[in-house]
C-alpha cells in the first residue's frame, strides 16, 4: 500500500512538472504583459502580474487593431482547416482504397511537397497570385495554406483507412451501400481521431503562418496576427507590455482549439466500430 501511494505521489508531481513547463511560457507573457518598465528592467524580475495594469490589453486591441489581426488569422485558420479536411478525406479514401494509374507517382509526389520550403514558392506565388487578384486576399492565403498542408492531411488519412478492415466496407457495399456512403457512414466514425489529427494541423499551419501573409496582404486590416505582431518591433523603441499582451491574446484561441480537438480524440479513440 506504501509503495502505491509513492508510485501514486511521483506521478502526480511528474504530471505537475510537465504541466508547469507547459504552462509557463503562457503565464510569463501575462506577467511581462502587466508589468512596467521599472519592474521589466529591474534587478529582480516581477513574479506575479499586475492586475492594475490589465488596461494594457484595452489599449492593445483598441489601438494595435490586434481584434481585427486576430479575427483575420481566426478566418484563414478555420478556412485552411475545413477546405484541407474536406478535401483530403476523399484523396486520403482514393489513394488508399482504389487502384489507378500513377498512384505511387502521385503518392511520391505528395510526400516531395513537404520537402519544399515556403520562401522556394513565394516568388511564383506572388505572380500567380497577381494574374488572378488573389493579393490581399484572405481566400488567397487559405487556398495557398490548403496546398500546402493538403498533402501531409491526405497521407494522414490514408493510413488511417488503410487500418479499417475491408470487410466493413465489403458488408456495407453487401447492403446496397454506394461508395460514398461507405466513406461518410462507416469510415468516418473510425477515422474520427485522425480527422481530429489533421484538423489541429491544418489549424496551427495557418494559425501561424507568416512567409506568405506577409508577401501577399499588404493592407493592414487584412493582416493576420503573425504580421500584426512583427509591426510592434520599431527601429527606435518596442512595447514590450504591447507586444506580449497581443501576443497572449494570440496564443490563447489556438490553445482552446488544441484542448477542445483533444477531447474529440480522446472520444473517438474510445468509440466501438461495430454496434451491439
Amino acid at each position: 500500500m506504501r509503495r502505491f501511494r509513492l508510485g501514486l505521489t511521483a506521478r502526480i508531481v511528474a504530471v505537475l512538472v510537465v504541466l508547469g513547463v507547459a504552462v509557463f511560457p503562457l503565464y510569463w507573457m501575462l506577467v511581462t504583459a502587466l508589468s512596467s518598465n521599472g519592474d521589466l528592467f529591474a534587478e529582480r524580475p516581477r513574479l506575479t502580474p499586475d492586475i492594475g495594469r490589465f488596461g494594457v490589453f484595452v489599449e492593445a486591441l483598441a489601438e494595435g487593431k490586434a481584434a481585427g489581426w486576430l479575427l483575420n488569422s481566426l478566418v484563414i485558420a478555420v478556412g485552411t482547416m475545413v477546405l484541407s479536411v474536406g478535401l483530403g478525406i476523399p484523396l486520403g479514401y482514393a489513394l488508399s482504397r482504389f487502384s489507378f494509374r500513377g498512384k505511387a507517382v502521385l503518392t511520391v509526389v505528395l510526400l516531395f511537397t513537404q520537402m519544399l520550403p515556403e520562401a522556394l514558392m513565394v516568388v511564383p506565388l506572388f505572380a500567380l497570385f497577381r494574374r488572378f487578384d488573389l493579393l490581399d486576399s484572405l481566400t488567397g492565403l487559405v487556398l495557398v495554406n490548403s496546398a500546402f498542408v493538403l498533402p501531409i492531411v491526405a497521407l494522414i488519412l490514408k493510413g488511417a483507412i488503410d487500418g479499417i478492415p475491408r470487410e466493413l466496407e465489403e458488408a456495407g457495399r453487401a447492403d446496397g451501400a454506394r461508395p460514398f456512403t461507405v466513406l461518410t457512414r462507416i469510415n468516418l466514425p473510425l477515422i474520427a481521431p485522425s480527422i481530429a489529427a489533421t484538423a489541429v494541423i491544418a489549424f496551427f499551419h495557418a494559425w501561424n503562418e507568416y512567409v506568405f501573409a506577409v508577401t501577399f496582404i499588404f493592407d493592414p486590416e487584412l493582416q493576420p496576427a503573425s504580421v500584426g505582431i512583427a509591426n510592434f518591433i520599431g527601429e527606435l523603441g518596442t512595447p514590450i507590455q504591447t507586444v506580449m499582451a497581443v501576443a497572449f491574446l494570440f496564443t490563447l484561441p489556438a490553445v482552446a482549439f488544441y484542448l477542445l480537438a483533444q477531447k474529440y480524440v480522446v472520444s473517438g479513440m474510445t468509440a466501438g466500430a461495430v454496434k451491439g
